[in-house]
């Protein structure tokens, strides 16, 4: 395989792993000032509640998206006493139409419904939408915000909103009363976790990438893009294929740094994956780049190490990938230690190479740490 084509398989790779993440679309509605666009923002990357009025898609509800987030937020503009009838007839009728569309990421995935804490009140219309949209088999979250001190709110609040399949009690932002009384944030988490297992699986990665929360589930995903890559290349192993020909691997681990860096959520283009495969294939000619990074793979492998001919047994050759996958999840966590926030693609780039190159002068893989 040429270098040329080891380019061009990367940048196919990369635009059908942002097609098949796709995006997950969430409706939040509630009452004017229960804090949605703080929630929203707390959440999610991108600050998408602060990109504008958003796209309008009903006379109450407007889409808010952002380029490299892969969520859709439809924010109703107030759920009020007067309106509340039309915004939720609005509502459903988005669902449905989302519905019949052929494309399953176009579909509306859940829904928050957000009450606030200090009004301790659960309003008809609130009641009236939750059972709508549980009606017409939507998950639905019953989000209480600016919680402070629950006082059996919480469970009144899921009597009255018994379509609700979770209540989860939230607070954005860091809070000081004017008592002096200190509240930090908390339930996002939660709310998070909720949400996942409510979508979808096929728009869980989407998700998952969108929300800024929890960085245990970037790594339980990314895992989990790793374990199945390796059973893939186990498969491939199995052939057997002549270690010269050992590039038909190289593809299926392509796609597997392009998935681990979909689902972390990192904004990035072909030409990233591109630099992963120059960098890890090294100084190699041409007409041998797919078989000499697939030589350098082997040597993450203890006792493998730089084996000259033969097959590639499945073992073989799902260990390999496994341990590039692992790797290269080491290398975003490392960065994201160093930085306390998500690498930008080209610090993983230039952290990840690096680190390939000091494992190629070692013969040995390095530790997590390095």
């Amino acid at each position: 395989m040429r270098y040329e084509d080891l380019w061009a398989e990367a940048r196919h790779v990369w635009d059908e792993t942002i097609k098949l993440r796709g995006r997950v679309n969430i409706i939040i509605a509630g009452r004017t000032g229960v804090g949605k666009s703080t929630l929203v923002n707390a959440a999610f990357q991108g600050d998408l509640a602060e990109t504008g009025q958003g796209r309008p898609v009903t006379q109450q509800t407007r889409e808010f998206t952002k380029e490299d987030v892969p969520i859709s937020i439809f924010d109703t503009r107030g759920l009020e006493m007067e309106k509340y009838r039309e915004t939720s007839q609005g509502l459903e009728d988005l669902v449905l139409q989302r519905r019949k569309d052929p494309d399953p990421m176009r579909h509306i995935h859940a829904a928050w419904i957000c009450l606030s804490e200090e009004s301790r009140r659960v309003e008809e219309g609130e009641s009236h939408l939750v059972e709508r949209l549980a009606a017409l088999g939507l998950p639905v979250i019953l989000v209480i915000t600016k919680a402070r001190a629950d006082n059996g709110f919480k469970q009144e609040a899921w009597r009255l909103c018994p379509g609700a399949g979770q209540v989860v009690r939230v607070r954005a932002l860091y809070e000081k009363d004017d008592e002096g009384h200190e509240y930090q944030p908390m339930g996002l988490e939660t709310l998070v976790a909720a949400t996942v297992e409510a979508v979808p699986e096929g728009v869980r990665n989407a998700f998952v990438a969108a929300q800024k929360v929890s960085l245990e589930l970037k790594i339980a995903r990314a895992h989990m893009v790793v374990a199945s890559s390796a059973t893939a290349a186990g498969a491939v192993g199995a052939t057997p294929i002549p270690f010269a020909d050992a590039v038909v691997l190289v593809p299926l681990q392509v796609t597997m740094l392009a998935g681990i860096t979909a689902v972390f959520g990192v904004p990035a283009t072909a030409g990233f994956i591109t630099g992963l495969v120059a960098g890890i294939a090294g100084g190699a000619g041409a007409t041998y780049a797919g078989r000499t990074l697939v030589t350098n793979l082997m040597k993450l492998v203890p006792g493998v190490g730089t084996v000259a001919g033969g097959a590639i047994a499945a073992g073989t050759a799902a260990a390999v990938t496994a341990a590039l996958g692992e790797a290269y999840i080491a290398t975003i966590l490392v960065l994201f230690e160093k930085h306390g926030r998500m690498p930008i693609a080209a610090e993983i780039q230039q952290a990840f190479v690096s680190r390939w190159k000091q494992q190629q002068d070692e013969g040995a893989p390095p530790s997590a740490a390095e």
